[in-house]
């Protein structure tokens, strides 16, 4: 038997996380990882988790451990909804869909628009994972390329002029535009409402992943695209970055025609997102333990990426042609090297001195660009380590560079 002939075209086209794997290279407790994108440990409220734990087998084990609603527990979406309110979005708990993390709504969303050769446009770089997601469903990605406030309104209204003179009609555009996962960069809103009447015009739906948000640490909240458009935009979001990634809860918001089928895709999917887990996170919410622990956590990154931002200074600051971005919030910034530079060469090189990032091509699909970027992550490190590996990665850039 031939083994690949046996799997779909779907599956035969997969390919593995490059972050997954690259993370098996940076398990050798000497590598100082900026690697992965994962939140400290020492920001997990391992007390009021337990609390909350005890008190749902205590008091509601019967309904805890069955199955749920595939839409959540609706405490836990009153709560979110309560959430979005206070972010200024007008948002009703019957229209908020828990997710066994936003990468499923990725998926979900994935599932539920695309055929195969059908089209979307996302920002270059972009989140790997919706590469991923995308990519498994056979869709074609087309970059619009950020700068320093993310998508370009006139890019991408070219690039939209262009695909629709191909009859290439997008299924919709795909943002994430609060600190951008790799770029670290914030879409003002003043080009929000352009990206907005850009999509309205044409008639596009707006995919806003916002796993970062709440992780400001400078400068003033945007307004979220859910809040400017409603109508348009299907909203994802994630406890992975704010709570806990283990347990892996997020949830989606938007149009009731859209939240329906992705209702229905993920009977098809998990029948649920775990009832046990949605409890403790509705409980710790409710005591307020997840308030305090957000609090700490903005407080420890913002001191990791001063020292990151501070460290890059010192030892790049003076070396030609090496840029990063300075990110408000979120867990990246993303480096950028002179012409003519790899870093998915520089890697093992990196390796070998004990230093790991992610090389820029991971965050495009093959062969559409990154060679001479990497994303950095300040969110895990400690300070300590954080001096140390931009020391060590600074001084093979300098080898590198001559």
């Amino acid at each position: 038997m031939e083994r690949e002939a046996v799997f779909s075209t779907r599956a035969r086209q997969m390919t593995r996380s490059v972050i997954r794997e690259l993370l098996k290279l940076t398990a050798d407790p000497e590598v100082i990882s900026f690697a992965g994108g994962l939140p400290a440990p020492e920001t997990f409220p391992v007390d009021k988790v337990r609390e909350a734990a005890e008190k749902v087998l205590r008091e509601e084990a019967a309904k805890a451990l069955q199955y749920g609603p595939t839409e959540g527990d609706i405490r836990l979406r009153a709560d979110l909804a309560g959430m979005m309110r206070e972010d200024g979005i007008d948002a009703d708990p019957e229209h908020v869909i828990v997710l066994t993390a936003s990468q499923q709504g990725l998926d979900l969303i994935g599932k539920v628009f695309f055929d195969p050769g059908d089209t979307a446009v996302v920002g270059f770089p972009t989140y790997l994972g919706a590469i991923q997601a995308f990519r498994s469903y056979q869709a074609d990605l087309v970059g619009v390329e950020l700068d320093d406030e993310g998508m370009r309104p006139d890019l991408l209204e070219k690039t939209l002029d262009r695909l629709e003179s191909e009859d290439r009609r997008p299924k919709f555009i795909y943002l994430v535009p609060d600190f951008q996962n790799p770029a670290g960069v914030t879409i003002p809103e003043a080009r929000r409402r352009q990206i907005i009447a850009l999509a309205r015009d044409r008639g596009y739906l707006l995919v806003e992943d916002t796993p970062y948000r709440q992780l400001r640490y400078a400068g003033r909240h945007q307004a979220t695209f859910q809040s400017l458009a409603p109508d348009c935009v299907i909203s994802l979001y994630t406890f992975s970055k704010i709570l806990l990634p283990g347990f892996r809860l997020g949830w989606a918001y938007g149009p009731d025609w859209v939240l329906d089928k992705m209702v229905m895709a993920k009977q098809g999917t998990d029948l649920c997102s775990p009832p046990f887990t949605q409890a403790i996170t509705h409980y710790v919410i409710e005591s307020g333990g997840f308030r305090e622990g957000l609090q700490h956590t903005i407080e420890l990154y913002r001191e990791r990426r001063r020292v990151m931002l501070e460290s890059l200074d010192q030892e790049l600051g003076a070396t030609e042609g090496v840029t990063w971005t300075r990110p408000e919030g979120g867990l990246f910034l993303w480096l950028t090297l002179p012409e003519g530079c790899d870093t998915q060469e520089l890697f093992e090189a990196a390796i070998a001195e004990k230093v790991a990032y992610v090389p820029g091509r991971a965050f495009y699909p093959p062969g559409m660009g990154g060679e001479r970027s990497m994303r950095l992550n300040f969110s895990y490190c400690s300070e300590e380590l954080i001096r140390k590996g931009v020391s060590r990665l600074a001084a093979l850039i300098r080898k590198q560079l001559g």
